[in-house]
């Protein structure tokens, strides 16, 4: 799906001057989505790279893959993002959240709350790219989405 077009309407009075209104709200609505989206997708890329640095920082065998199945999800509908680990990383859930033998390390919540200022920043690079038209659209792009349910 592109950009929508803007709807122009002229009106027509007898004896008066033509009178065209253009609305512009659903390019706007349209670019407000997709920066958002982009910005999302850039903080998940941001988070799942810290994870993974803090992982294996934090073991310093370097078994298991769990580092390699950390993953983000932009989903289009919500607006929103989803970071997680994927069900090929068992030990993974045990490792963030804990079991009856294992004490929860937490570690993809502790860098993403370390890391709030550097995700208010990426954020903001996009949002501010409202004030022009032609560097929204620069930014917007469906090349760079690596996210998805499948494998990698």
């Amino acid at each position: 799906m592109g950009m929508p077009r803007s709807v122009t309407k002229v009106i027509v009075k007898k004896g008066k001057t033509n009178i065209q209104y253009t609305s512009n709200v659903e390019r706007v609505k349209y670019t407000l989505s997709e920066l958002s989206r982009a910005a999302l997708r850039d903080v998940g890329k941001y988070l799942t790279k810290e994870f993974r640095l803090a992982y294996y920082g934090h073991f310093k065998k370097r078994r298991g893959r769990v580092g390699k199945f950390t993953q983000y999800w932009v989903r289009k509908k919500e607006c929103d993002l989803q970071v997680g680990l994927k069900s090929n990383a068992f030990y993974g859930g045990f490792q963030e959240k804990g079991s009856s033998k294992t004490p929860a390390l937490g570690l993809l919540t502790k860098v993403t709350q370390e890391n709030i200022a550097t995700i208010v920043e990426i954020e903001s690079q996009y949002l501010s790219a409202l004030e022009s038209e032609a560097a929204a659209l620069a930014k917007i792009s469906e090349e760079e989405y690596e996210g998805g349910s499948d494998g990698e």
